[in-house]
């Protein structure tokens, strides 16, 4: 364990630029996980991080003692901050004092889409991508494709949402949306309200692509000509339309349900 206790530490300030700034996260090609659940779910899933961090003051938790055997025992770097420090680079209120710096996986496009899959076109806010993400998991999606305008799936906010979700995920990011889709050979289905079929009357047992724009303007015009079927989810017409994240939620589940009636 290396400890940090002053400000100036060049160590600490790249720390803190990856915390705060979007940008240096997506030039370092880097990200934060910040919380015991994060930091558990990644060990599980992926591996070890490329950097362990912890408070002072959280290094006798259970978890994170576990976490930090586990971490030591492969050599990976860890260093222990000043209450006052960690907490000037992490964005969870009164959470567990740990986090792990980590590279961002930037997986390769496949040749072909075979297993369902979304397509996100501008979605803008963390807590829905991050909500829409931790369904699509659920649900057994295997990629997301994020067009350019998306919220960059890999922010501390967006991952926070997400609940571990990414790491059960294929996700790229500036994904050219019109060529993926213009090559699909499962369908593609977007959400409207100008159209009278309803998810429950869609066959949805087969593989798709779900198509979800963003939150206020929705799919942009020449994307939704190239869905292959668009669908209604049912709701009361005082309600002007659902969240992104719940709609996502509500198809994705209906085709869980169909599939599994077969």
């Amino acid at each position: 364990m290396k400890p940090i206790i002053s400000r100036e530490n060049g160590l600490y300030k790249d720390l803190k630029n990856l915390a705060a700034n979007s940008q240096a996260r997506r030039k370092a090609g880097k990200t934060l996980l910040d919380g015991v659940h994060l930091c558990e779910a990644y060990l599980q899933q992926i591996g070890m991080p490329q950097l362990c961090v912890v408070a002072d003051t959280a290094q006798t938790h259970p978890e994170v003692a576990a976490i930090l055997l586990k971490c030591e025992a492969q050599q990976v770097l860890c260093i222990s901050l000043p209450e006052n420090l960690y907490q000037a680079i992490s964005q969870v209120e009164n959470g567990v004092g740990i986090l792990f710096v980590i590279l961002t996986p930037v997986p390769v496009l496949p040749e072909m889409i075979e297993h369902t899959s979304v397509a996100l076109d501008g979605l803008q806010d963390p807590g829905n991508l991050g909500s829409l993400l931790r369904s699509a998991a659920a649900a057994g999606v295997r990629h997301v494709f994020c067009a350019p305008g998306t919220a960059f799936a890999w922010s501390p906010k967006v991952m926070r949402a997400g609940m571990g979700a990414h790491f059960l995920l294929n996700i790229y990011e500036q994904a050219d949306l019109q060529s993926i889709l213009s090559v699909a050979r499962i369908p593609v289905l977007a959400t409207s309200s100008h159209t009278q079929t309803t998810i429950y009357q869609a066959n949805l047992k087969q593989a798709v692509i779900w198509l979800f724009g963003h939150e206020g303007q929705g799919v942009s015009p020449e994307l939704m000509k190239m869905a292959t079927q668009t669908v209604t989810i049912p709701q009361q017409a005082a309600i002007e339309s659902l969240n992104v994240a719940a709609s996502a939620a509500i198809c994705l589940f209906e085709q869980v349900r169909q599939q599994l009636s077969v």
